[in-house]
Formats: structure tokens, sequence, C-alpha cells
């Protein structure tokens, strides 16, 4: 049951994947969570949906404006894809605008609502934000630019006492994820296997990270950009 002394979090693309996991856990430690998407179809037990659609600057702005309280912000929605054979301004467009200029919006809104000392804005970035590969320019491009927006507004929030932290998943066993092992032509069992650990992530355990991020004991966690890839990053 939901009262008015509960804290609210907001988690864009909060009904499917990565998104839908985070909004549970959530709800899990209490918040009021609203999740914020463009479909309500697989909407989590417990969550609240609110439509939103984070490539157009008018709603991310009225949304924001008409929320009572917010107390987290997850900047979860996200758009991926390999890059056409073909130049194709538009897929580049769309990538930069769901990835990272929606990221932007959104954070600048939850700033004006945040509260001092106890705000969080977590973004969901990728590990492709740290690293490149080549037929995935636009997307490398757009969470490289989401590591970097945390960077700056976390300096920029930091004197309100407000942490602004991405995660950087690898493999994530998504629907989404699936989609590029079948452009791959692997299955997600070759794609654990080739990692350190011996598996790719669930999407409980991203929720995990993001919850531990939001509690009082990550105060002083802010701008960085925390990596779950089973380790491939550091595998020489």
């Amino acid at each position: 049951m939901k009262t008015a002394s509960m804290k609210v979090a907001v988690v864009t693309g909060g009904t499917s994947g990565i998104g839908a996991a985070i909004a549970r856990r959530l709800v899990a430690d209490g918040y009021a969570v609203i999740a914020a998407a463009r479909s309500e179809a697989a909407t989590p037990t417990g969550v609240d949906y609110a439509r939103l659609d984070v490539t157009h600057a008018g709603e991310v702005r009225d949304f924001f404006a008409g929320l009572d309280r917010l107390d987290l912000l997850v900047n979860n929605a996200g758009l991926a894809g390999a890059d056409p054979d073909e130049d194709d301004d538009a897929f580049w467009d769309a990538i930069i605008a769901t990835n990272l200029t929606a990221s932007w919006r959104c954070a600048r809104a939850a700033l004006k609502r945040l509260p001092d000392r106890t705000g969080r804005i977590v973004n969901i970035a990728s590990i492709l934000g740290l690293q490149g590969v080549p037929d995935q320019v636009a997307y490398c491009a757009a969470k490289h630019g989401v590591v970097g927006l945390t960077k700056a507004l976390a300096m920029q929030a930091a004197p309100r006492g407000i942490t602004v932290n991405a995660v950087c998943p690898g493999w994530v066993d998504t629907a989404m994820a699936h989609r590029r092992f079948a452009e791959l032509g692997i299955t997600a069992a070759q794609a654990g296997a080739a990692l350190p650990i011996g598996h790719i992530a669930t999407a409980y355990e991203i929720a995990e990270m993001v919850a531990f991020l939001a509690r009082a004991g990550a105060k002083s966690l802010t701008g960085q950009a925390l990596v779950i890839d089973g380790g491939s990053s550091t595998h020489a």
C-alpha cells in the first residue's frame, strides 16, 4: 500500500527487461515506483505506469513537472541495434535521441524536483560506453555520451548532495541481448562461456546495483561508471 511518506522512484523504460527488474527491486525496498514508458504491457506488479516517450521534450517536461515527489531517477530507456549497411542519418538520430538526449532531458527535469542530500540519479549506460565495437558506432557514441553526462552532472549536483552514477552492463539475459546474439550467430550460453566468470548477468544483478546506489550508504559514491560485465573488460 502506497503512502505519502514513501520515497518515489521513476524508472524510464521500466516495463520490460532491465527496467522492469529495477522497478521490482525498488518496490521491494519500499519505493513507490513509476515505470515511465511508451507501453504498459508488462508493467510489474506493484508498479504504477505512466506513458512517456522520452524522445519528446514536451512530454518529459510535463511528466516531471506533474510529480508531487521524486527521490530517485533511473534513466533506463534505451534503443540498440547494429549500424545499417548504408548511410542512415535517421538511425543515428534515433539512437542518440533515445539513449543520450533523453537521459539528459530527464536528468535536467529531475534535478528540479530531487531533494538535496538524498536525491539520486542512476543512468543505465553499457560496457559499450567504455569500449568500441565496429558495427555499433551509433550505440557506442550514445553510451559514451551517457558516461560523460554522468560525470558532468555528478559535479554539477555535488554541492546539493545529490549523487549521479552510471551502471555499465555487459551481456545481460534480456530480449534485447538475445536479438544481438541472433545477429552474431551465437547463443546466450556461448556468450557466457566466453566471459571470465563463465556466464552472462541477469537483469536482477543490474537491479541490485541500482538499489545499492539509491541507499544512504552510497551517499559519497558519485560520478562513477560501475561495470557489470563478467570480467570481460579486465580480461587480457
